[in-house]
């Protein structure tokens, strides 16, 4: 038997909502072991004052907790 814990986080991006995702997944990566699914539960834009555009992916993770 498994037990999983599943986590939010928000990548962003200038580029595209991919790119976002990625790095989200990436980032969490380097301090969550065992990465198992991500799911892409909301995508916005954030328009900056000059006009600029913020791609934004939430994603949810989850992961295996480890036995003692």
């Amino acid at each position: 038997m498994s037990v999983y814990r599943v986590i939010d986080v928000i990548g962003t991006s200038s580029s595209s909502w991919e790119d976002a995702a990625a790095e989200a997944i990436s980032t969490a990566g380097a301090s969550v072991r065992d990465l198992r699914v991500a799911e892409v539960t909301k995508q916005d834009i954030v328009v900056g004052d000059d006009g600029q555009l913020v791609y934004r992916s939430k994603i949810q993770l989850s992961f295996k907790y480890e036995s003692p």
